[in-house]
């Protein structure tokens, strides 16, 4: 659900890109006849795609705000990528003066990468990207500036847009003008790529341990006590009570890292004055008290089961 279109020439390179992004939930099959029909050009419009996504009992979800281009040293990168079950698919060009490469990555991991020296190169779907290799061939001045080739671009991303809603209306366009010959632009382009997929394959990797470190989370608040004894008292020094876990107790930080064991002493608070050593210690409706006689205590720490 893209359309890129990327001039890379021997005074700089200048990208174009539609900013629409489209998010299904639906029968698989259903999702499918949906698909072919708008890759063949035969949903035209918002409104009409919208109803067809109905009839189909399909459920969609419109944005034109996905950034798609971004300056990367001294290139410009365009990017499209697919959600698959297991894995993110994303295709990249790295435009530069005299060079590009085509880069695909699965996840993180590099599965082909093509160089190039100049040309025009268009991403896309197969329908918008007939529209506009024909508006291209038709239209495109060369001899015009970067600037002026960007603002082409535009006006024929705005066109394919009429006919399909797979593309959006609003559009980024950047451009990079540096020095370089030919061998000088892929060197640059190698080094800009190789660390470019090192910071994907780091927040991947940040991505993951949030991932894992929020199931943690969810996981432990969903053995927080909030009903049943948790110990008992085994020392009274004034308003400060020692409390013994009892063995299906344990007490966390709030980073869930355990600071008591059962069977060990944690510190809690109580403005009672009838309090004694083996006086029972329970939560009930997520308030801890004294079993006896419902008195309040307060503690720094979290209960949970085990």
């Amino acid at each position: 659900m893209s359309l890129i279109i990327a001039y890379i020439g021997k005074k700089g390179c200048v990208m174009a890109a539609d900013k629409r992004k489209i998010g299904y939930f639906g029968d698989k099959e259903n999702l499918k006849t949906l698909e072919d029909e708008l890759y063949h050009g035969m949903i035209n419009g918002d409104e009409a795609f919208k109803k067809r996504a109905e009839e189909l009992g399909i459920s969609i979800k419109i944005t034109d705000d996905a950034s798609k281009l971004k300056i990367v040293g001294n290139c410009v990168r365009g990017e499209v990528s697919t959600k698959g079950t297991f894995e993110t698919k994303r295709r990249r060009i790295y435009g530069t003066t005299n060079g590009f490469q085509l880069v695909e990555l699965l996840g993180s991991e590099v599965s082909s990468r093509k160089a190039g020296e100049t040309g025009i190169i268009i991403f896309g779907n197969n329908f918008a990207k007939k529209m506009a290799e024909s508006l291209i061939s038709k239209k495109f001045k060369p001899s015009s500036s970067l600037k002026a080739k960007g603002e082409q671009f535009e006006e024929f991303i705005k066109e394919v847009a009429s006919k399909t809603p797979t593309v959006g209306n609003n559009v980024d366009i950047l451009k990079q003008e540096p020095i370089f010959n030919p061998s000088e632009a892929q060197k640059h382009l190698n080094v800009t790529i190789d660390n470019d997929v090192k910071v994907l394959v780091k927040f991947r990797q940040s991505l993951t341990e949030q991932i894992v470190q929020q199931s943690i989370e969810i996981e432990m608040a969903n053995k927080i006590i909030n009903k049943g004894d948790i110990g008992r008292v085994v020392s009274v020094d004034g308003n400060i009570l020692y409390v013994q876990l009892n063995s299906k107790t344990q007490a966390l930080d709030g980073n869930w890292k355990q600071l008591a064991a059962p069977g060990q002493n944690v510190i809690m608070f109580t403005e009672s004055n009838n309090v004694n050593v083996g006086d029972e210690v329970t939560i009930e409706n997520e308030d801890l008290r004294l079993k006896k006689d419902k008195s309040s205590l307060k503690c720094d720490v979290i209960l949970c089961s085990l």
